[in-house]
């Protein structure tokens, strides 16, 4: 299915491509779920000669096998890039193209390679040998070096207006509870698809955040209830309510759709320590799976919500994880 909000994109590309005026490397960036895989897919398959007509980038995406196309993501037992990727795609881009049509390499997600990857890619940013195409895909860009970061055209991509997204969804799935799952989902369509099957989990999850606001549950009980869940899904709703929090603080709830922090508990809330709050979230969202206690950094969280964010910060897990507690 053609992914509508991509018109803007897929015309400045093409408008690159009849000018000659491509980029050796690109770096698509932006939340998750709004369609950067498809875009790297659309991408290839016209570098690479495999469909020139396809007007915009399609969900789900599929990957081409061509001999001219690497596409590198960390491998099922690992949770970064390492420095032998890297270095074996540098190797194949350094040879003719199969094909004689040029080469493509997309890497997903960039931010998760290894420091010794990054920098063994530079040279070939830089300086790509022959007709190459290099394409990074990140939803974090805070997390990739900026040697990475100034040697790529940027790409941003941004959430389509409430009404387009649900639309969309709904011709994808229809019948389906989407504008309460694209809210849930911070604007993204692909995320509400995921964002649908646990509106439940977020409803029980948004009545806990607001009771312990209140001052009326334990963070300890409502840790170990979050611990059951997957952690990546629980920081990534709590970075995305907090988010809209700030929003709501700073311009009006009318500005904050999806948040589901009652107004007695935001007010209580110093918007500096609300971003403090944001930071630390995003940095354990960017920590490999299993290198945190779980349990106790929940309720390092959920302890800091409960006194009001007066002293934001984490305290040091008893397994190690250096985070360092922050204050005003």
């Amino acid at each position: 299915m053609e992914i509508t909000w991509h018109r803007s994109f897929a015309k400045s590309w093409r408008d690159r491509v009849r000018h000659n005026r491509l980029p050796h490397a690109v770096l698509l960036a932006g939340p998750m779920g709004l369609g950067k895989r498809s875009a790297a897919v659309w991408m290839a398959r016209m570098s690479l000669g495999l469909d020139t007509e396809s007007a915009l980038p399609t969900h789900p995406p599929q990957i081409p096998e061509h001999a001219d196309l690497r596409w590198i993501a960390p491998p099922e037992d690992k949770q970064t890039i390492g420095i032998e990727q890297i270095r074996a795609l540098v190797a194949d881009l350094s040879l003719t193209s199969y094909e004689g049509t040029g080469k493509v390499a997309v890497i997903e997600p960039a931010n998760l390679m290894t420091v010794n990857a990054a920098n063994s890619l530079l040279k070939t940013l830089e300086e790509p040998a022959g007709n190459a195409l290099l394409i990074l895909i990140t939803d974090r860009v805070g997390r990739l070096p900026a040697t990475i970061f100034s040697r790529c055209q940027r790409i941003d991509f941004a959430p389509p207006s409430e009404a387009e997204a649900v639309a969309w969804l709904d011709q994808l799935h229809p019948a389906g509870a989407w504008t309460d799952a694209v809210r849930v989902a911070g604007g993204a369509p692909l995320a509400a698809i995921d964002a649908l099957e646990s509106l439940e989990t977020s409803a029980a999850m948004a009545r806990d955040l607001n009771t312990l606001g209140r001052g009326a549950a334990s963070p300890v009980e409502i840790a170990a209830r979050w611990a059951k869940l997957e952690p990546a899904f629980v920081l990534n709703w709590l970075a995305q309510q907090v988010k809209l929090g700030v929003m709501a603080v700073s311009g009006g709830r009318e500005q904050a759709r999806g948040l589901a922090i009652d107004e007695s508990v935001l007010r209580r809330m110093d918007r500096r320590n609300m971003f403090c709050y944001l930071d630390i979230i995003n940095r354990l969202r960017g920590q490999p799976a299993g290198s945190y206690n779980v349990q106790l950094t929940l309720e390092g969280l959920l302890i800091d919500w409960a006194e009001g964010l007066t002293d934001c910060g984490l305290e040091a897990p008893a397994d190690g994880m250096n985070l360092l507690r922050a204050s005003r």
